[in-house]
């Protein structure tokens, strides 16, 4: 299991960076940008969504679903282990926005600037903030 474990650190951690980087990208995509620019940004970000951050998301599920499955009583009594898992379905939310702006930009249908992604940015730290310490400190209300 502790291979299954590391792998699964692993996979998170390349997940967070493009979920780090492909809204950085937006931002600059949302700036002054033309037309060889935009097609550039629109590889880069394709890429990275496709290549990196989406296997990864796939790899980090598959493996979280394999360590909490083999010891689903154990996890499952825990009152963090709930709020994790929460917060997991909050980071594919954000996955997919991440995608769905993604596609807006391409198309050229997206109505929010450089600023909006700034913040938008800057939605998973909590996320990986929660996760960690849930997951490590595992806090109990005793």
């Amino acid at each position: 299991m502790l291979w299954i474990k590391a792998f699964h650190i692993i996979a998170v951690v390349t997940w967070f960076s493009g979920l780090f980087y492909l809204p950085r990208l937006f931002v600059n995509h949302t700036m002054d940008c033309n037309e060889t620019l935009h097609q550039r940004l629109v590889i880069m970000e394709r890429k990275l969504f496709w290549a990196i951050t989406t296997p990864s998301a796939v790899v980090t599920v598959a493996l979280g679903s394999w360590l909490l499955i083999s010891n689903w009583g154990y996890f499952m009594a825990w009152w963090w282990m709930h709020a994790k898992l929460t917060l997991v379905v909050l980071l594919l939310v954000y996955h997919y926005f991440c995608w769905h702006y993604m596609m807006q930009l391409r198309n050229g249908t997206c109505t929010h600037g450089h600023k909006f992604f700034r913040l938008f940015n800057e939605l998973p730290t909590p996320i990986l903030i929660g996760v960690v310490i849930l997951i490590v400190v595992k806090p109990s209300f005793a």
